[in-house]
């Protein structure tokens, strides 16, 4: 069953890193109506399942007025720039690794994997970091090691906020434009959207 899955999640990578305008514009504006059908409102944020995005789905992150996404993966707030073309949309990208991503890797199990997600969230960020939770693990699985891991985020000192209030605090004028990559990270398969090197440091 994994195996198939990986098969799967790579030709989908594949398809979305490959896609054309078209393609793009047609998945994210069925997404966007769904959502203003089912909320009775327009979207105003985007998240890239699986950070799988192509430039086409950055263009459309400005054209569909978004507040700012979270597509990538990185270190802190920025404004993406793609193929050297800056993109109006901040992202607030996910600087945290997932618990999906630690098991298995460097003995971590079930039973240890919240003291593991704490551990890389020892050293705090300015712009404080962002987790991106599976409600099949966190709310299901692994339910025990999340309310571990809430309770050691606010021994750390943490405040758990949602993404609407980091953005809120954010200057924008002040975001540094860094380029995305397409690039792997440990213990998830295949490659992914990747804040990489401040553009015209």
């Amino acid at each position: 069953e994994a195996g198939i899955h990986t098969r799967d999640h790579l030709k989908w990578q594949d398809a979305v890193a490959g896609a054309d305008a078209t393609w793009t514009g047609t998945q994210i504006h069925l997404a966007a109506d769904r959502y203003a059908e089912i909320f009775g409102e327009n979207a105003r944020v985007h998240g890239a399942a699986g950070w799988q995005m192509n430039i086409h789905a950055f263009r459309l992150g400005q054209r569909l007025g978004y507040d700012y996404c979270s597509d990538t993966r990185g270190t802190h707030p920025f404004v993406p720039v793609i193929r050297a073309e800056p993109m109006a949309c901040p992202q607030l990208p996910t600087t945290l690794p997932t618990l999906d991503e630690l098991l298995g890797t460097g003995g971590v199990n079930a039973g240890n994997v919240a003291p593991a997600l704490l551990k890389a969230s020892e050293n705090p960020r300015p712009t404080g970091h962002v987790y991106t939770l599976h409600a099949e693990l966190e709310g299901g699985k692994l339910a025990n090691a999340f309310e571990i891991m809430l309770s050691g985020w606010k021994a750390l000192g943490y405040q758990l906020v949602s993404l609407r209030e980091l953005y809120a605090n954010l200057q924008m004028e002040q975001l540094p434009r860094h380029e995305v990559i397409d690039a792997q990270v440990a213990g998830r398969t295949g490659t992914l959207a990747l804040q990489g090197k401040e553009f015209l440091a």
